[in-house]
């Protein structure tokens, strides 16, 4: 479980957001400006339904903290994130579908926010993160986005969340998140994506 193993690699989770963060250091290239507008490009993101990312995460709450390995997987309305520790320790699968949550293929369970509080020690708001990778706020509920100069996302304001995409990654011809800092309260949630597959 993942729980198990957060107080031995508190050590490796402060290299882990060391090295997540070192990568804000090393200014990638400006990304072109979309020909696409940024109304229709966020109304189309959020409509996406087939993709997947590969990638690194550290999580901290006050004293305790954890790193994974990341793998998401979004396939119509379900969206399956499959997270791994140190060598493969604390391996666990989520599955979130219109049904509730699946914690390693268990039934599923209907009170989410709790469901995966036990499990990751964080209450992350996976239905709204499905879309914040994406770089565009969730269509669910009101936000305020930031755009930088690309007009793309730089901040995402959401149900209590911040969101800073600090770099993006050109795919399939245009430019998705590279890292995300998530956090609320004493959360912090660092998302470094390593590769996208994002079929046009």
């Amino acid at each position: 479980m993942i729980r198990a193993w957060c107080r031995a690699t508190a050590l490796l989770v402060s290299l882990e957001w060391l090295l997540l963060g070192g990568c804000a250091s090393v200014p990638p290239a400006a990304p072109a400006a979309s020909a696409t507008p940024w109304e229709l490009r966020r109304v189309t993101l959020q409509q996406a339904t087939q993709w997947s990312l590969d990638g690194r995460a550290a999580a901290t709450t006050g004293k305790q903290g954890w790193q994974a390995s990341v793998d998401w997987r979004q396939r119509g309305p379900v969206s399956e994130l499959h997270l791994a520790g140190p060598l493969g320790v604390g391996a666990t699968v989520l599955q979130l579908t219109p049904d509730g949550i699946s914690i390693d293929g268990a039934p599923p369970r209907g009170d989410i926010p709790e469901a995966i509080e036990d499990r990751l020690g964080v209450q992350l708001p996976l239905a709204s993160l499905r879309y914040w990778l994406l770089g565009v706020p969730d269509p669910a509920t009101d936000s305020v986005v930031t755009r930088n100069g690309a007009d793309r996302a730089s901040q995402l304001i959401q149900s209590g969340w911040t969101v800073d995409i600090g770099r993006y990654l050109p795919v399939s011809g245009d430019w998705l998140p590279a890292q995300l800092n998530v956090y609320r309260d004493a959360v912090r949630v660092k998302v470094a994506v390593d590769h996208w597959v994002f079929p046009r």
